[in-house]
């Protein structure tokens, strides 16, 4: 490749196209462990790991792309994607025990990873594509959550974003999506926004989990009991 195009300008998140890929890869892997995980957890065997793995690796950036009209999606026209996340499959198949053993709460805990990347990532690429704001916080919410919802189903579980005791989850993303929103339409975006936006939904995340902080609730009086 000529050292021209590895010139080219910057990528719609504005980071170098080749950077851009890996903090997307990087995401990827990240969900894939988190349903690699909850695999081995259910008993599931090497080809149920992967599947589980596949589907909530790419399920969110499938939904995106889907949405927007980026076909063929991400996921099916670059072999990477795929071949990411049967990587950390084989991972997780082969050394789940030092991971569970080291991390506490380890689905949780790649999962969040996972969320505070796409959230930030499909909000970006949203607003690449000209949606509206609202729209760009959906599409963000939606990249985030898209892969854990089918990985919880999928496993027979209730899915975090609708568990009547979750923390915080859908929210994290939401609020990342809202500042990708507010930093691109004031010409305040750039690469080093977007990370920074993956972090700190990655931060609450965690801290919810781990300090216990729940959305509200609506109030049941005697008549609703």
């Amino acid at each position: 490749m000529s050292s021209s195009l590895l010139a080219q300008v910057d990528s719609a998140t504005g980071l170098d196209a080749a950077l851009e890929r890996t903090v997307d890869l990087v995401g990827v892997f990240f969900f894939a462990v988190s349903g690699g995980l909850l695999a081995v957890r259910k008993g599931f065997e090497l080809v149920g790991v992967m599947s589980l793995s596949l589907v909530t690796a790419l399920g969110g950036g499938v939904f995106r792309d889907l949405i927007l009209g980026a076909t063929p999606p991400t996921a099916f026209a670059d072999v990477l994607y795929p071949s990411v996340a049967l990587v950390a499959a084989a991972i997780v198949f082969v050394a789940h025990e030092p991971i569970a053993a080291r991390l506490r709460t380890p689905v949780q805990l790649f999962d969040a990873a996972g969320l505070g990347l796409f959230a930030s990532t499909g909000a970006v690429k949203a607003s690449a594509f000209g949606v509206n704001a609202v729209g760009v916080v959906l599409i963000g919410v939606i990249s985030a959550v898209g892969g854990g919802i089918i990985r919880d189903v999928l496993a027979n579980e209730e899915p975090h974003l609708f568990h009547p005791d979750s923390r915080l989850y859908a929210i994290p993303a939401a609020l990342g999506a809202v500042a990708i929103a507010v930093a691109w339409r004031n010409d305040l975006y750039s690469g080093g926004v977007a990370i920074g936006v993956a972090l700190a939904v990655f931060a609450i995340r965690l801290a919810a989990i781990r300090f216990g902080w729940r959305a509200p609730k609506p109030r049941r009086g005697a008549a609703s009991t």
